[in-house]
């Protein structure tokens, strides 16, 4: 290798960049994957802790509202308060006797389950901060606790909390790293074979920097476009038509 750190770079691209091209594949897999079925489970986890039973709630409702609640925020303060490096060897190894997963499967569950006691405050979040309005105005037109939820709740939680949302995507092509304790393929593990091979950890770990800073560049440009068109679409309440403002635009249509 040459001696100049430019000279190294460019050899290290040379003979390893199918090793970097690997182990970007599945960093991007493992992330996006884990972002997306952590928030799934954090719209079921954060949707059931958001929901609020009326009077009409019978004692099992309340009952089995209230343990869900318990069994989600033990989750919750699990996954968020302990390392996911930790996380990833306590699970990838107890569970393996029992699933005998691949480490590609592990390393995504790992990610989702994390992901998901996250997504599940910033969803809950979201939801209480919709305006209580849309949920009395839904109630009045018959919408049942699920439907409101579903159809008028969800939809400006979501686009409320997605650039929460984004972030954690971000922040997993980051994290998504600390995988490497279970041997997964993904670029740092790449990286770190790649230095152990050449001793040039600063040229190595130089090009894995800006590998990460070009991915969640790429990734904040695309996520801000998907931000900017969701910002131009509302959601809104089915209307009556005995609503008062209905029948003055009628009214008005009808005169001219």
């Amino acid at each position: 290798m040459g001696d100049s750190l430019f000279a190294q770079i460019i050899d290290i691209l040379n003979r390893y960049w199918p090793s970097m091209a690997l182990g970007v594949r599945n960093t991007l897999i493992i992330s996006l994957s884990g972002t997306l079925i952590g928030l799934v489970i954090g719209l079921i986890v954060g949707g059931i802790r958001a929901i609020r039973l009326d009077y009409t709630a019978s004692s099992a409702a309340r009952f089995g509202k209230k343990l869900l609640d318990i069994l989600g925020k033990v989750y919750i303060d699990v996954f968020r308060g302990t390392p996911m490096m930790v996380q990833a060897v306590f699970l990838y190894y107890a569970l393996l006797n029992v699933v005998h997963w691949d480490k590609m499967t592990a390393a995504i569950f790992v990610i989702s389950v994390n992901t998901g006691a996250y997504m599940a405050e910033i969803i809950r979040s979201g939801i209480q901060a919709v305006d209580i309005g849309q949920t009395e105005a839904a109630r009045s037109l018959g919408m049942s606790n699920i439907q409101t939820m579903m159809n008028v709740v969800l939809p400006q939680a979501v686009k409320n909390a997605f650039p929460a949302i984004g972030n954690e995507f971000i922040v997993n092509i980051k994290d998504s790293s600390v995988l490497m304790i279970i041997s997964i393929a993904d670029l740092m593990f790449q990286a770190k074979s790649i230095a152990g091979s050449t001793f040039q950890f600063t040229a190595t770990y130089g090009i894995t920097a800006a590998i990460y800073f070009i991915l969640t560049s790429i990734a904040s440009l695309i996520l801000n476009t998907i931000e900017k068109r969701m910002n131009n679409k509302t959601v809104s309440l089915p209307q009556s038509d005995t609503d008062p403002n209905n029948m003055k635009l009628a009214s008005e249509g009808k005169e001219n």
